[in-house]
């Protein structure tokens, strides 16, 4: 049983920063290095939203327009963990971030429980 967990949310003012990481574990036939990781949020009374993609193979990144040049996702496939970077922070990231995994043949997703972040002075 495929496991996420993140960690690293918190409060922090504007203009600041965090580090989420997202911890997997429980891979039996394909490996984390075959998953495709991504960073996913939602903010109270909105629709859960794509934040940063990268991708499996050769760890190509795609971000929304809201956080280009803010966040930056990487991952480390000895440590079975996938980072969210996020730099000047707005009270507009406000949200429950979450991780996801997903390969496409065969096709599985995983997502992790979330993890609470909020900008606010």
């Amino acid at each position: 049983q495929v496991q996420l967990v993140e960690s690293g949310g918190g409060l922090v003012q504007p203009g600041g920063s965090l580090r989420l990481s997202c911890a997997a574990s429980g891979f039996t036939f394909f490996t984390f290095s075959s998953y495709a990781m991504s960073w996913y949020r939602q903010a109270p009374g909105k629709e859960r939203e794509l934040v940063a993609a990268i991708t499996s193979a050769d760890a190509i990144t795609n971000y929304a327009d809201s956080v280009k040049g803010r966040f930056t996702i990487s991952r480390d496939n000895a440590k079975n963990t996938v980072y969210l970077q996020m730099n000047s922070l707005k009270p507009e990231d406000t949200a429950v971030y979450y991780c996801r995994a997903d390969r496409s043949t065969p096709y599985r997703v995983y997502w992790g429980q979330g993890t609470q972040v909020t900008v606010s002075s």
